[in-house]
């Protein structure tokens, strides 16, 4: 079935074909024709933002907690480039994302035209692929293929730059189903053998260790069903990254935790002395490595991902299994239950009382107050109000966020939503607004850093504008929380810049935006306090004021390996925390 119609008509009809209902964006010169076309249709609803990057964050968010692809338009020069901050966001952390820019009429391009810039050349380092539209004939293609491309294999944003006269020229459109699509298609199905030699290297596997990140989630909600039973045939400990929480029930007793720079002593000890890493869907970033000649050092490693770059990219391994994570997963537990060899029960019975050990280290804990508000008490009192709702969870990047993935416990996937590989500032809020347009009826939180919200605080005009309850749970500590952490561990107490010293007034700001605004100060009228951010059924800014000096423990320096960790009772100067040796203090 084709039909006639203008480039900018087809941009509309290719979304609505695609399924999209919300597409976030903000206007300009070279995609006027197409906003026209959407003025004239009721099927896909736009989102006005207040910056191109709130954009694509507000995408990820949306893409993140639905597990559709995210969609985003912006117009030529500055709005593609104000885009890139999230493109490159969005393929760190595996988002799909199909963001449409304008560009200037074909004969312009390469003239230095009035908001003219080379899209496809900036967007190439950031993107899984780009396409620059110089035919009207090859437009309904392109935009299926985008779709294909995004959402398929390892996720990642594809950018389609269409120069404003394509938008204008008339073509044949063709429905998804009439476009055979060809080249891109990803290996999904492990092979059968690996996966058997996986099993066997299980079986034998005296100290193991799960070891899960975000493809697990990006795979869908049968991986993460069968990771879960894998996990329970087999009685192994399981850790994740950053991205992974969820993927796994943080209440399950088999869970240690998340590993990797801030993660838990128990995590990253079991890392660090077990003699077998099932890596499932991570792709061993240096955040969870350390140094990498110590990485696990007498361990033997098998790596599951649907990217074969990734396998033996950073970390080399024994067996490397390319697949789509639900597929090998699932046939990983059919192995397991068909056949009547178990896993070294006396074995992995010594390894679990020494996990026990580590575990009553108790990594997370705190000097509590009744004075001050610690930011750790502050999470975990947000925790207990909320963990009975149908509650998701964004972040911005620092000290918080850390804070949030260890004291927030995630019981399902694609409830948290944060920037891991880039570690983008300013993420958490716009992100809120995609999920919240995404799950109208859910409580939605940024938990926020007060340095980092204020890089997208005008996403609140959108949040106001469009009605969307969101909650900015701002811990605020009055600095760039995890420099000046960094700035006292690393550099001898010498706090360049960190300081914030011109803070707005959050709950006047709130209410400049037409919002609510609740400063917090005291631990004793926390409880109350955020009672009353969940029952408003409007856009929140909750400021609470928490201790300045807290560090967030543990931490592993930069550098350094999984056992080389400082705990939040060793003493605060990195050179006096570390043995001669490299060793740890306990």
């Amino acid at each position: 079935m084709t039909r006639e119609m203008t480039g900018a008509e087809m941009v509309i009809a290719a979304l609505a074909d695609q399924g999209v209902e919300h597409l976030f964006g903000y206007p300009g010169g070279s995609v006027l024709p197409i906003y026209d076309a959407l003025f004239q249709q009721d099927k896909v609803r736009h989102i006005l933002v207040r910056h191109e990057q709130g954009a694509v964050h507000a995408a990820e968010g949306y893409a993140r907690s639905t597990g559709k692809v995210g969609c985003v338009l912006v117009t030529s020069g500055p709005g593609a480039t104000n885009a890139v901050t999230g493109l490159t966001d969005a393929l760190c952390d595996s988002v799909p994302i199909v963001c449409i820019t304008g560009q200037v009429p074909t004969h312009l391009i390469g003239n230095d035209a009035f908001q003219e810039c080379d899209t496809v050349g900036i967007t190439r380092p950031c993107t899984k692929y780009n396409y620059l539209v110089k035919k009207i004939e090859d437009l309904p293609r392109v935009l299926h293929e985008a779709f294909q491309i995004a959402a398929s294999g390892r996720p990642g944003p594809v950018v389609i730059d269409i120069p404003k006269d394509i938008q204008f020229a008339k073509g044949l459109y063709f429905k998804p189903k009439d476009l055979p699509h060809k080249g891109y298609k990803p290996k999904v199905e492990g092979d059968p053998e690996k996966i058997k030699a996986a099993a066997e290297m299980m079986r034998h596997a005296k100290r193991p260790v799960f070891y899960t990140g975000g493809g697990v989630i990006n795979a869908g909600p049968d991986a993460c069903h069968h990771l879960r039973d894998l996990v329970k045939l087999t009685g192994f400990p399981i850790t994740s990254t950053l991205l992974g929480l969820g993927a796994f029930p943080a209440a399950d007793p088999q869970w240690l935790g998340m590993l990797g720079m801030h993660g838990t002593y128990e995590a990253n000890l079991a890392m660090h002395d077990c003699d077998l890493m099932i890596c499932i869907g991570a792709r061993f970033d240096d955040r969870i490595t350390g140094r990498l000649d110590a990485f696990a050092p007498d361990s033997r490693k098998i790596h599951i991902d649907i990217d074969p770059s990734s396998i033996n990219k950073n970390v080399k391994v024994d067996l490397g299994i390319v697949g789509d994570c639900a597929n090998v997963l699932g046939e990983m537990v059919r192995l397991w239950r068909s056949n009547t060899a178990q896993a070294d029960k006396t074995s992995l019975d010594r390894w679990w009382k020494q996990i026990e050990k580590w575990r009553g280290r108790k990594s997370l804990s705190y000097r509590p107050s009744n004075e001050i508000i610690k930011p750790q008490y502050a999470i975990q009192r947000l925790y207990e109000a909320t963990k009975d709702r149908d509650v998701y969870i964004t972040t911005e990047v620092g000290q918080h966020q850390m804070w949030a993935a260890q004291f927030y416990h995630f019981q399902e996937p694609n409830r948290w939503m944060t920037s891991g590989g880039l570690g983008t500032m300013g993420y958490g809020l716009p992100a809120s607004v995609g999920v919240q347009l995404a799950h109208p009826t859910s409580l939605v939180i940024d938990i926020a850093g007060e340095a980092s919200v204020l890089m997208t605080m005008q996403e609140m005009s959108t949040a106001v504008q469009y009605r969307l309850p969101i909650k900015i749970f701002i811990l605020n500590n009055s600095y760039m929380g995890m420099v000046r952490q960094w700035q006292e561990l690393l550099h001898g107490g010498r706090y360049s810049e960190s300081y914030s010293a011109a803070l707005p007034d959050f709950v006047k700001l709130a209410e400049a935006y037409h919002a609510v605004g609740i400063r917090c100060e005291k631990p004793g009228d926390l409880d109350r306090a955020i009672k009353e951010m969940i029952d408003i059924d409007r856009p929140v800014i909750f400021d609470c004021v928490v201790d300045q000096t807290e560090n967030c423990f543990p931490m592993i320096p930069s550098g350094r390996a999984h056992n080389e960790m400082l705990l939040g009772d060793t003493v605060g100067k990195l050179e006096d925390a570390v043995t001669e040796e490299g060793k740890m203090l306990v």
